[in-house]
């Protein structure tokens, strides 16, 4: 949407003219609305609170001082430096363009008591302690003036005005509002997903509870003299889930899940059947779980918020699922597998 920005000009009227009609040229060329200019020549303490919310109003401030103070107001300062001090106060990005040689300037155009010419050195000191250009002729104010304010337009964007053609209607800017609103909601609800327990995870399996976990392998003494065992073995969510986690810490596909799982279920097996009458002693070989409790174990796991599937694919032709932990699911495998220090 195209923007046009309102420049407020502060300077002393009766010696810079010229200066002044080039500087409302240079503006009118980049497509700014000077105001300030010509609005207040004469001024009285009526007339401040307007100059103040033109200021307001403005996007950028600038001040052009040459060899006058200008009109002194109530306070002792001039006009001015009040309206340059008031932008100063209040943020407006602002550019100073002060005359390189005053001491040339005639003398109807330069300060005639010593007190005037103070107040413009005071004031001079403090233009320059912001950004500040010199100048020395009309043409060359309205060139500085030209630059510099396309550099700080681009370095400060402000908010600026358009048509009035251009603007949504109420009920559009209504309906934005509304929308923007749900977006935060939105926007909230996925952030707080990933480091929280999901909604209805209360109502399923975790933690302690165990789950069954049917397995086949083949042991024997000699590789001649094997047997084919179908067991299973009870273990709690938590012991699952702290076995097979580290593996996802970037990601693991299904196979290595698989693998990781098959593991846990060996150890189980060993401990619950390792003395088992003709099986004590044996080495445990083609172990594997049953195909339908390692979906449910990877369901599970995905219900209670702790995995997700990776967005990312080693190969561009590789079709098998990753598995990747959650920010919930890193937290919790954190509190399981950290180990905390002696009492």
């Amino acid at each position: 949407m195209e923007k046009r920005y309102q420049v407020f000009v502060s300077s002393t009227f009766i010696d810079l003219q010229e200066e002044r009609q080039e500087v409302m040229q240079a503006l009118l060329e980049l497509d700014c609305m000077p105001s300030g200019m010509e609005l207040f020549p004469a001024t009285n303490d009526d007339q401040w609170s307007l100059i103040k919310q033109v200021i307001d109003d403005s996007d950028y401030y600038i001040v052009v001082l040459a060899g006058r103070y200008g009109s002194i107001s109530s306070t002792g300062l001039s006009y001015t430096e009040m309206e340059y001090r008031y932008a100063l106060e209040t943020g407006k990005p602002i550019i100073g363009f002060v005359h390189s040689a005053v001491e040339e300037l005639p003398a109807k155009y330069s300060e005639a008591n010593a007190e005037g010419k103070e107040k413009l050195e005071s004031f001079r000191g403090l233009v320059q302690k912001k950004l500040c250009k010199f100048w020395s002729n009309p043409a060359d104010l309205g060139s500085q003036v030209s630059r510099s304010l396309m550099k700080l337009i681009k370095s400060h964007p402000a908010v600026g005005w358009v048509r009035a053609n251009l603007v949504p209607s109420e009920s559009a800017a209504q309906e934005m509002l509304t929308l923007r609103r749900r977006i935060e909601e939105l926007e909230h609800e996925i952030a707080s997903a990933g480091v929280t327990e999901p909604q209805g995870a209360a109502n399923l399996a975790k933690g302690e509870d165990e789950f069954r976990i049917a397995y086949s392998f083949s042991a024997g003494t000699t590789p001649w003299d094997k047997t084919e065992y179908d067991a299973y073995s009870d273990i709690s969510w938590d012991e699952i889930f702290s076995a097979v986690s580290p593996i996802m810490i970037n990601e693991a596909s299904d196979i290595e899940l698989k693998i990781a799982l098959n593991q846990v279920a060996m150890e189980c097996a060993k401990e619950d059947h390792g003395s088992d009458p003709g099986f004590e002693n044996k080495e445990l070989e083609d172990f594997e779980i049953l195909e339908d409790d390692f979906h449910t174990i990877k369901i599970q796991l995905r219900a209670l918020g702790l995995i997700m599937q990776s967005v990312r694919s080693r190969r561009p032709q590789d079709s098998m699922a990753y598995w990747t932990l959650t920010p919930y699911g890193d937290t919790v495998m954190t509190m399981l597998r950290a180990i905390e220090k002696n009492p």
